[in-house]
């Protein structure tokens, strides 16, 4: 198979829905975007995507998945974070999801992530948008 190359500056944001639900747009605004900068699972691979988060003003995004592939998140700006909207894990951070594990996360700020799956993309059981917590 021969190497494949995206310039994925030069790539639009995509609306998240095919792979994210119908919650991945608030208030007729997409809230999750993506950039698929490789697809492979047609040849037995995986999936790779930039994935941006843009949580409306004092909500946060909150997600419940499964991962039915070994998922590599490489957190590119912003991050996770509390109920109270405090980081806990901002740019630079990695976090991998093995194949079958139940996982969450809370995006209080504009998040960017290069999301790489060693096969299907995660089952997402939901995603809700709601008030940030003065409790965390």
């Amino acid at each position: 198979m021969a190497s494949s190359r995206v310039d994925y500056t030069a790539m639009e944001w995509a609306s998240a829905v095919p792979f994210y639900g119908s919650a991945a747009v608030h208030e007729g605004r997409d809230i999750v975007q993506l950039k698929v900068l490789s697809d492979r699972r047609r040849e037995g691979g995986g999936i790779a995507w930039l994935v941006k988060f843009t949580p409306p003003p004092g909500k946060l995004i909150k997600i419940v998945a499964t991962a039915l592939s070994d998922e590599h998140v490489f957190s590119l700006q912003g991050g996770r974070s509390t109920k109270s909207g405090q980081p806990v894990q901002g740019s630079g951070g990695y976090s991998l999801n093995p194949e079958g594990q139940p996982h969450s996360a809370m995006i209080s700020a504009e998040t960017t992530a290069l999301v790489i799956y060693t096969g299907e993309p995660d089952e997402i059981k939901s995603m809700e948008v709601i008030d940030i917590s003065s409790t965390g």
